[in-house]
């Protein structure tokens, strides 16, 4: 079967595959140097820039020298990179970079089904992973940066004038975006950079500390806020909010959360490794109403083990001229190629054996977790999140001893 595949397999492919191949076997031999050529290479200062080659080097020479700089000349540092291994699945991941290189050199017609077809595929999966009807989606490679195009979504739907006007528009009435205390540190901050907005305009919602969890946005305040904000003359835009917060793993109440925000007309907008969740066959409640925010972010490179896969925000929008506004969708067809390791990697690795991985991952945590709560001086949190990924414990008796922060685990 593998050599009939092989025989009307493009010989441009397969070479790249090749190659890749070999490059990739070269930079993870574990093999040991000889103490000659630790020697030489020693005095060879390889670490220090130097000048361009005139008469150019071959291929084995330059993989050698990024040999060298990945492995390092301290011998315990290098073991431990040497030890380092991305796998059949990386390698697959690693090829769509190859490929997109490739691909982007066909002719416009080509290149355009050939890049409508990939990004199709790819985003009608993940919407059927995790649950999401009728979504779009935009890959990118800093996982922050979905957000921040959602963000300037919202602001070309708020303010008609602002395609003409630009900023100018937002000096009338400006909009205010509402984070959670709980969330990862600097998100607002880098949101507002990025979109050239104060930092006023960035409302950091407390979390509960009276009753229920002190990691879920104390919705009854959030409430009282976009009101003061209204009387003030602001434009409420845009909440996110947590499914699994990065220092605690708790959720908040996103179907709470939603109706405020319809009543209000803003955007609500999700994030969080829980969100992994929703691939499996059963799903809390609390996680499952992900399903209804306007848009959320996907990180699946860290949930399965890929590397150099982009990040994916999933998000609903029925007008395109606004998406294409925003930068959410493109007409250059190059820049679709970003899906393209993902698409790879996503067919790798198949239906059930992405819902496996996360579902292992998941029993692993909750294993972690019922072991943890059989040892007396240790208490566990997030006992609420059925299937969480997320394993956070305390030393009681450190605790109380010398009053040190609680130790978490992330599985």
């Amino acid at each position: 079967m593998e050599s009939s595949v092989e025989k009307t397999m493009d010989p441009t492919v397969a070479e790249m595959g090749k190659i890749l191949n070999e490059a990739m076997k070269m930079l993870e031999d574990t093999e040991r140097e000889t103490d000659e050529e630790k020697e030489k290479k020693k005095y060879a200062r390889k670490d220090i820039p130097g000048p361009l080659q005139g008469s150019g080097q071959d291929m084995a020479t330059i993989l050698q020298l990024v040999q060298d700089l990945m492995h390092g000349e301290d011998e315990e540092e290098s073991q431990s990179i040497r030890l380092q291994n991305v796998g059949e699945q990386g390698h697959i991941s690693l090829l769509g970079h190859s490929l997109a290189a490739y691909i982007s050199v066909l002719d416009k017609e080509r290149l355009r089904k050939l890049t409508t077809r990939i990004l199709s595929d790819t985003t009608l999966w993940l919407c059927r992973l995790f649950r999401y009807d009728n979504g779009s989606a935009y890959y990118h490679e800093d996982d922050r940066e979905g957000v921040v195009k959602v963000c300037k979504l919202i602001i070309h739907s708020s303010y008609e004038d602002y395609a003409t006007e630009g900023f100018n528009v937002l000096q009338r009435k400006l909009p205010v975006l509402y984070i959670s205390a709980a969330s990862r540190t600097g998100l607002g901050q880098y949101i507002c950079n990025q979109l050239g907005l104060p930092i006023s305009c960035m409302c950091r919602v407390p979390c509960n500390t009276m009753f229920g969890s002190q990691h879920q946005m104390d919705i009854a305040l959030l409430e009282r806020l976009i009101k003061d904000d209204i009387e003030c003359g602001k434009l409420p835009l845009l909440l996110v909010a947590n499914a699994g917060t990065p220092g605690a793993g708790h959720t908040d109440k996103l179907l709470r959360l939603k109706e405020l925000c319809s009543q209000y007309k803003m955007w609500l907008h999700a994030e969080g490794v829980n969100l992994a969740t929703l691939t499996l066959g059963y799903v809390s409640s609390s996680i499952l109403a992900a399903t209804k925010c306007d848009s959320m972010t996907l990180t699946l490179g860290p949930w399965l083990g890929l590397a150099a896969v982009p990040a994916v925000t999933l998000y609903r929008q029925e007008d395109p001229s606004l998406s294409l506004a925003a930068g959410l969708t493109t007409s250059q067809p190059v820049e679709k190629l970003r899906a393209l390791p993902l698409w790879l990697s996503l067919q790798y690795l198949g239906h059930d054996g992405i819902v496996d991985r996360i579902k292992y991952a998941s029993q692993l945590s909750q294993r972690l977790l019922g072991n943890l709560k059989q040892i007396s001086f240790i208490r566990t949190s997030v006992e609420d999140e059925f299937n969480s990924p997320v394993v956070v414990f305390r030393f009681v008796k450190e605790q109380q001893k010398s009053g040190k922060k609680s130790d978490t685990n992330h599985a």
